[in-house]
């Protein structure tokens, strides 16, 4: 299914699909204890169903990007910025910008640049902290490559996380992807690497709080 199609069939739920049988869960298991009487369970139960329901949040998101703009693909914190001789599908220099999700943030996943997918490539991998420096080359990762319109390769990486046992990424090669449309998620505190041409104009530095599909991380060098 593409990030397209997911849009058109979430638009107006507030909610991502892969949430919805958690929080039916939770809610269920509310409704049992509720009618048995358990009242420190329901309340604990009722509050994991709250908590559920924030972690799975995907409210709408309106991007005001200009030409050559790229957008966050993820919620969360800039745990870096470096320059990198190569990446995977492009051997070529590039600049890489590191997002931590917390498991406060929105996991919902936006595309940073309209453009058509030609490379996917999932990798097992360890668990670690996904704020670990080496959690970008050992953790479970999906790459994600975009040729953009404008001839410019983006490619971005979820990268799993300590808790996040669970990378969602919807389109496949050769998918049109537009910008700031969602296109995945990664359950429960996670990581996004992205890398773009080194002669991009970085706008973020480390320490800043990015918005999937509305914050500008860097606008490419016509």
């Amino acid at each position: 299914m593409s990030a397209r199609d997911f849009r058109k069939k979430q638009a107006h739920i507030p909610i991502a699909r892969e949430g919805i049988p958690y929080i039916l869960a939770a809610m269920f298991a509310t409704f049992v204890t509720a009618v048995l009487g358990w009242a420190v369970v329901t309340l604990l139960l009722l509050a994991a169903t709250l908590l559920i329901g924030h972690f799975f949040r995907d409210p709408e998101r309106v991007s005001i990007a200009g030409d050559g703009d790229i957008v966050s693909p993820a919620d969360g914190c800039v745990i870096g910025v470096s320059n990198v001789r190569s990446v995977r599908f492009i051997d070529k220099p590039a600049t890489k910008i590191s997002i931590f999700m917390s498991v406060l943030d929105v996991h919902v996943n936006r595309i940073p640049g309209s453009g058509t997918i030609e490379g996917i490539y999932y990798r097992k991998g360890r668990f670690m902290a996904a704020n670990l420096v080496q959690a970008s080359d050992e953790n479970e990762q999906n790459w994600l490559w975009i040729k953009s319109d404008s001839g410019a390769d983006i490619v971005i990486t979820q990268v799993a996380g300590l808790i996040a046992r669970r990378i969602v990424c919807w389109p496949e090669i050769g998918d049109r992807v537009v910008q700031a449309e969602r296109f995945g998620m990664i359950r429960f505190g996670s990581r996004m690497d992205v890398y773009v041409p080194e002669d991009s104009e970085i706008l973020v530095s480390q320490g800043k709080h990015v918005y999937a599909g509305e914050t500008v991380l860097c606008k490419l060098n016509p």
